[in-house]
């Protein structure tokens, strides 16, 4: 399969989107090695380009460096994966609290647009989830929580949070390939905490984020001591 268009910003930030999305897909399995000479033979750019979008993935805990053959696509284990998860639940609960005290989501013009941005995303993955649509449920998912993590959250705390998630969608989707029927198995509340937090309910907003943080946890833990 040829690599997709590249139509970003910079050729650096084109390169590490492209290559991110070649992980997400399984197209770019964990534990494969490649050089930055392959890499950029593959898209037809130079060599520059390409390390720097390597280090970049590199940064975002998505490559290790192989010395013998310049990067390797990170192996997450289950006991990562977990880790990631519970050091997720620990920062995002009180980023939403914060944002559910103050009233800020609902507080500003700008902010009701932005939330109205973030519902049609949660309409979008939810869909997706329930239909069971791997590919577009973690496109919808990402945009989602990183608009949501954007309008509650300072850009450091969004930026890690993306880190995150991008990591733990490593480790489960190849899992969930395997798996075949997906309907029923996917995590679909995104609209149900859209909905909490624009009601300035911090009860359940915080029992929904409890459940997709469970959720995640034994959905994992299935997935890897089943496959």
């Amino acid at each position: 399969m040829p690599p997709a268009p590249i139509t970003r910003s910079t050729l650096r930030e084109q390169l590490a989107e492209a290559l991110r999305d070649e992980v997400l897909a399984g197209r770019l399995p964990a534990g494969r090695s490649f050089t930055v000479k392959e890499i950029a033979e593959q898209y037809g750019v130079s060599a520059t380009p390409v390390r720097e979008a390597l280090v970049d993935l590199s940064a975002q805990g998505l490559l290790d460096t192989d010395h013998h053959r310049g990067f390797r696509v990170r192996e997450i284990t289950l006991a990562d994966f977990t880790a990631m998860v519970e050091a997720r639940t620990l920062v995002i609960e009180g980023v939403f609290r914060a944002a559910v005290a103050d009233g800020s989501l609902t507080r500003t013009e700008a902010a009701a647009e932005a939330v109205a941005s973030v519902r049609r995303r949660a309409e979008a993955a939810r869909r997706a989830a329930l239909a069971g649509d791997l590919d577009i449920l973690i496109g919808y998912d990402l945009r989602f929580w990183r608009e949501l993590g954007d309008l509650v959250g300072n850009p450091y705390v969004a930026d890690f949070l993306d880190r995150l998630r991008i990591q733990t969608w490593v480790f489960t989707v190849p899992l969930l390939r395997a798996r075949g029927e997906l309907r029923g198995l996917l995590w679909a509340g995104h609209l149900d905490l859209v909905a909490a937090l624009e009601a300035g309910d911090a009860v359940s907003a915080r029992r929904i984020l409890a459940e997709y943080n469970t959720h995640a946890l034994e959905l994992g833990r299935s997935l890897a001591t089943t496959r």
